[in-house]
């Protein structure tokens, strides 16, 4: 016989199964929260940390960064293990250099919407290396890159000179203002409104020696490089740079392209033609931060 008593209780418990069921719901949709505004050099990771078992407050993990190298350098990562799954990060460097704003001034176009356009519709999580200038001329693309969970934002210097002395012929950054540049690009970031930039490095032109490293240590940031040159700067042929993209790619690649209407016309159309297919070939695409995550690297 089932008395009140009995009754209420099956309530309360049929009322606490409704409950999980729809709390689960809710953490499955939400599993990206806004990331905290902390510095630069200590970001945090999109999401937050799993709730415990005490309900214990959410705490941000940091990004993944690797270990300095010998005597205290910037470490420098270029692709993740191969046997660590068939994962590829399609990366895109935003590039302006500081003396280019006369010419978009002019007209021309150092952004690339459609590109941006083209990855969300493929819903492709690719790092952003942008430079601190770029950032200055296009604020609003900055920062809807910047707050968009597929994307992430890296550091590609303000200047977006050389760090080197013979650099594709690039202006070059004396050695004592090359940590200031990095950071300059960091506070460019802040002032556009992007959220959270990752403690990664991008070379301008990707040249560096032992004193780039050296100068830049103080920062905290990885430098990332790539092994897969996609060929888009100033091409013309789409077809001929999706083929070296998808000829070049091996698991853990990173694949360098840009975001530059005016230097790299044909990347769009690329991404549109190479994404598909890497994805047939059972590859997923992700972004540096997760491939850094794989290489043992620290949080």
């Amino acid at each position: 016989m089932i008395t009140p008593v009995s009754r209420r209780l099956i309530a309360v418990c049929a009322l606490g199964t409704a409950l999980g069921a729809l709390t689960a719901c809710g953490t499955s949709q939400q599993s990206r929260a806004p990331r905290p505004t902390t510095s630069p050099h200590a970001a945090a990771t999109p999401g937050l940390a799993s709730p415990s078992p005490s309900h214990t407050p959410l705490t941000p993990s940091r990004p993944p960064t690797l270990a300095p190298g010998p005597a205290g350098l910037t470490p420098v990562f270029r692709n993740a293990p191969r046997t660590a799954g068939k994962t590829v990060a399609l990366t895109f460097d935003a590039d302006m250099t500081a003396d280019q704003g006369g010419r978009a001034a002019a007209g021309e176009h150092f952004d690339n919407p459609g590109l941006i356009t083209a990855l969300r519709t493929l819903k492709v999580p690719a790092t952003v290396f942008m430079t601190g200038r770029w950032a200055e001329e296009y604020p609003d693309q900055a920062r809807s890159i910047g707050r968009d969970p597929l994307f992430e934002i890296a550091n590609h210097s303000y200047s977006h000179y050389a760090f080197t002395g013979d650099c594709y012929g690039l202006p070059t950054v004396p050695e004592d203002r090359m940590r200031a540049d990095v950071e300059r690009a960091y506070t460019a970031f802040r002032k556009a409104g992007v959220p959270d930039a990752m403690p990664y490095f991008r070379f301008p032109g990707g040249c560096y020696d032992r004193r780039a490293l050296r100068a830049v240590s103080g920062t905290g940031v990885t430098a990332v490089q790539w092994d897969v040159v996609s060929g888009d700067a100033f091409a013309t042929d789409a077809n001929a740079v999706a083929q070296q993209v998808l000829q070049g790619v091996k698991p853990g690649s990173v694949v360098v392209m840009h975001c530059t209407r005016s230097a790299a016309p044909t990347t769009e159309q690329v991404v549109r033609t190479v994404v598909p297919e890497l994805r047939r070939r059972g590859y997923r695409l992700v972004k540096v931060s997760e491939l850094i995550g794989t290489a043992g690297a620290r949080r």
